[in-house]
């Protein structure tokens, strides 16, 4: 197959970043040294997150609660007709990670997923069915994960994401229900050929099922939502330029972007755009095919409450924009074949971590830098925190996370104290006070990069590791650099207080 131009240096630099960020891969069975990392959950994050460890000569233990198959996370658990909303461009996990195409369907995904877990030689590092109870530390402050028979970790990092179990509430009326009920992750094997499709829900999970109805040809889809919720296009340069928000929150601008997309993106469908809720409180549904398919009379997008499901579809309280949730409205039944539940999923819960990060007013998400709890900078729980953002889950802040909490374990004098995490989080919730929603409950992706420069430019002891930190580069001077300054704090009688 012939690559196009603008593919060709796609490939290219693909190829480069692996070239020169990837961290050389430990030989088979290799002794790695400490801080030894427990991570638990082999998806994505988890996964990514051992390969920088291992990679830069960390030993890792990756603990997962189902079997081999669930390798991958979300990602094995979702449609095959299921891809990427955002481009690859900034899904890159890994350095390593290479993308044939802009929007990688689920099976790409998992591939690529697969091929860093065994590039980096995790098989041997991973224990499949070992569902993680208790995270608790010992006499020595080191953390054992269930029992002491599954070894001692200096640092922990929870990786188990933001999406568990399917949610499949039951509503009235559902037995009577002559067709068939899905939720949006389970339609694999099946067809909407020639159906009438009801999508009950408005969220990301509504993005599956329209996925799998465009996949099958379905006859008709309507879209039966809650809320009103901003839909913005899949194009890379307009989610990267929503994406350079570094407030992380409403401001005097935000009429531009929403103004923008009511005009160029929503344009006839403008009816649609929320009202209520700026564009900067919520993670918006990333779909350019749900507008095609209104336009082209193929779906319906309607806004109101799920009364009850009848014989031949769902009976709803249509209400009328701006109108809020169980307000009036006009009862109306849309028949349909087929129903799918949009309905999202459980949020897998981080009870096995210590009760001590979880006191308020310091608990998840408001941990320093989003992922590591005040009580615990040996704890850094990437990418299960967050409520809502605007970027990705899965790109270079994976590696800064880990490579963070390394340089925390490694090296005392740029270990932050307590004290000062937390004030951190005071800091951030002053600067984000007059935000309509919490101060961590909506982020951006600059927000974010704001907060890894602002760590490490804070504390002079960090500087030396300002490449290694952002780029995986250059760990042996300041490695070399701590070494003296230990032996310079031990000679001076100073304790040498490691996680």
């Amino acid at each position: 197959m012939e690559l196009k131009p603008i593919e060709w240096i796609y490939q290219l630099i693909q190829w480069l970043l692996d070239i020169i960020l990837s961290p050389n891969a430990p030989p088979p069975h290799a002794v790695l040294g400490r801080p030894r990392i427990a991570i638990i959950g082999a998806g994505l994050t988890g996964v990514a997150a051992a390969s920088h460890c291992v990679g830069h000569g960390f030993d890792v233990s990756i603990f997962e609660a189902g079997d081999e198959n669930a390798l991958g996370g979300i990602w094995s658990k979702v449609n095959n007709t299921s891809g990427l909303q955002i481009h690859s461009i900034m899904y890159r996990f890994h350095p390593s990670v290479k993308w044939s195409r802009g929007y990688p369907d689920r099976q790409q995904i998992v591939s690529q997923i697969t091929q860093l877990w065994k590039r980096y030689g995790l098989q041997e590092r991973t224990k499949f069915n070992t569902k993680v109870t208790s995270v608790f530390q010992d006499k020595q402050n080191r953390w054992i994960i269930n029992d002491p028979s599954n070894g001692r970790f200096d640092g922990v990092i929870p990786a188990i994401g933001s999406c568990g179990d399917p949610k499949m509430p039951h509503i009235d009326g559902q037995e009577q229900f002559k067709g068939e009920i899905y939720h949006s992750s389970r339609l694999d094997g099946k067809t909407a050929e020639g159906k009438k499709v009801l999508v009950i829900g408005g969220g990301a999970s509504a993005v599956e099922g329209l996925e799998f109805v465009i996949h099958t040809n379905a006859a008709s889809t309507s879209v039966l939502a809650r809320s009103d919720k901003w839909i913005i296009p899949r194009n890379a340069v307009v989610d990267v330029v929503l994406a350079f928000n570094i407030f992380g929150q409403e401001t005097i601008f935000s009429w531009i972007p929403e103004s923008l997309l009511r005009l160029f993106f929503y344009r006839d469908l403008s009816d649609l755009a929320p009202t209520s809720g700026g564009l900067f409180t919520g993670t918006p549904m990333v779909n350019s095919d749900v507008f095609r398919q209104i336009r082209d009379g193929k779906a319906s997008w309607l806004r109101g409450d799920i009364i009850r499901m009848t014989e031949n579809g769902v009976l709803f309280n249509h209400r009328a924009k701006g109108v809020p949730k169980g307000g009036p409205g006009r009862e109306e039944e849309v028949k349909g074949d087929m129903i799918i539940m949009a309905t999202g999923y459980h949020r897998p819960s981080l009870s096995f971590l210590p009760d001590d990060v979880f006191q308020d007013p310091y608990q998840p998400p408001a941990w320093y830098l989003q992922v590591f709890p005040p009580a615990h900078v040996s704890i850094s729980a990437i990418n299960c925190t967050y409520a809502n953002a605007i970027g990705t889950v899965g790109s270079w802040h994976i590696g800064i996370y880990t490579r963070l909490l390394l340089v925390f374990l490694v090296d005392p004098l740029a270990r932050p104290q307590e004290y000062w995490m937390k004030k951190w989080i005071d800091m951030t919730r002053f600067l984000k006070r007059r935000s309509p929603i919490g101060a961590f409950d909506f982020f951006t992706y600059s927000e974010l990069i704001y907060w890894f420069v602002f760590c490490v430019a804070i504390n002079p002891f960090r500087w030396k590791w300002v490449l290694f930190v952002f780029f995986g580069m250059g760990s042996a001077l300041p490695l070399s650099v701590v070494k003296e300054e230990d032996r310079l704090r031990n000679g001076l009688g100073m304790e040498k207080k490691y996680a």
